[in-house]
């Protein structure tokens, strides 16, 4: 059996969990996520802990245990503490602007570049060129701070751009003469 689908999922106080045939839902203080239930798992709460079993011995139910069980604790961890992607805005002029449901970019183009929130995900700018992308959905607000990234890519002999707070950007040396 898989080692990541072995680990039971803790479950947080103020959490309630629903499992049905059809999806398991889970409630908690920032909202609510369902995950639809997969035929290859099968998902039992033991107490506060919550544990994922493959039905059959086949390769592809160990492999989907796991995965469901990383997509379950991703929901459970969402709905109780939320998920937050930062980055950073790095060249001579470059802005960023939180303006309710909408990021508002001036990076380097003759236009600004406005993105558009998804239900459930916040923005914030601490600094115009910090950007903090919040939300309960872990793959939402991946997806979110990928787009906004894809704007303008850290390019590779200055490093402007907008780029990941963590991300190291490996400079290439400018051709000789």
């Amino acid at each position: 059996m898989s080692r990541v689908g072995k680990m039971p999922i803790a479950v947080p106080q103020g959490v309630d969990v629903k499992i049905t045939p059809e999806a398991v839902t889970v409630k908690g203080g920032l909202g609510t996520l369902s995950l639809p239930a997969n035929s290859l798992v099968t998902v039992s709460q033991e107490g506060a802990a919550l544990k994922v079993a493959p039905v059959n011995d086949s390769a592809e139910a160990n492999a989907m245990s796991g995965t469901f069980r990383a997509l379950l604790s991703n929901t459970v961890n969402g709905v109780s503490k939320g998920f937050e992607k930062k980055l950073s805005l790095v060249g001579v002029g470059f802005r960023a602007q939180a303006q309710g449901q909408k990021l508002n970019l001036q990076i380097g183009f003759s236009h600004p570049v406005v993105k558009d929130m998804p239900a459930g995900i916040k923005v914030e700018t601490p600094s115009q060129t910090e950007i903090v992308i919040k939300g309960m959905d872990r793959q939402v607000v991946g997806q979110i701070a990928a787009e906004v990234r894809a704007f303008r890519p850290p390019e590779p002999y200055k490093g402007k751009g907008i780029r990941y707070v963590d991300e190291r950007v490996v400079l290439k040396e400018t051709k000789k003469k």
